[in-house]
């Protein structure tokens, strides 16, 4: 359970810290089937469904490199591909400490139409709230996104909600190999680390 308390936030959810990912395998194609395949909770996904290219990214709201792509490659991913009709965008999560964990359930919590706003303020302000005191900055973007002090605090205690997290992470390091942030599969095919909006290209256009 994730808990609040400024002094033990960190030290009483140690154990959400990636060790299934560190000897996963590395895949270079996974099933598009099982990729596709129900998890523990539900996708974010943004696009058309008949899209003919899915790119699925795996983030840890704590990873510079995924802040990095979502604040210098994604905009651009989303004008040219998403809102065109030719990517389905699916955004799953993979917190490699206990802060991503906590942020990721905020994001859950949120309103369904606020889910991928939140993410995009967790990860435009990445450097305010992850930070060895977490818990007042997280609460302040909370409170943007309609949080109360008791919403807050009922969130950062759904246990449920925590181990759908952990199995989310769990299923992608244990089955399709991946053991760093971001790391995308493009119809199945897995390509890792922040990639810049003309690598994406490469592989996406022929695909179209």
């Amino acid at each position: 359970m994730i808990s609040i308390d400024r002094r033990n936030f960190l030290s009483t959810t140690a154990a959400l810290a990636l060790t299934a990912g560190l000897s996963a395998p590395a895949l270079a194609q996974a099933s598009v089937e099982e990729l596709m395949a129900p998890g523990a909770l539900p996708d974010k996904v943004e696009g058309d469904a008949k899209a003919p290219v899915t790119v699925i990214e795996y983030a840890s709201l704590t990873c510079g490199h995924c802040a990095n792509f979502h604040a210098n490659t994604y905009p651009e991913l989303k004008k040219r591909y998403i809102d065109t009709g030719k990517v389905r965008f699916i955004f799953r999560e993979f917190p490699f400490d206990p802060v991503a964990s906590a942020a990721f359930m905020l994001a859950r919590c949120a309103p369904e139409d606020k889910y991928f706003p939140m993410v995009d303020v967790l990860f435009t302000q990445q450097n305010t709230w992850a930070v060895e005191r977490p818990v007042e900055p997280l609460l302040a973007i909370a409170k943007q996104a309609g949080f109360t002090q008791e919403t807050f605090n009922a969130c950062l205690t759904d246990q449920k909600l925590l181990d759908n997290l952990n199995a989310v992470r769990d299923r992608a390091a244990q089955k399709f190999g991946v053991n760093s942030t971001p790391t995308f599969f493009i119809n199945g095919k897995i390509v890792r680390g922040n990639q810049p909006i003309e690598e994406m290209a490469k592989i996406i256009d022929p695909l179209i």
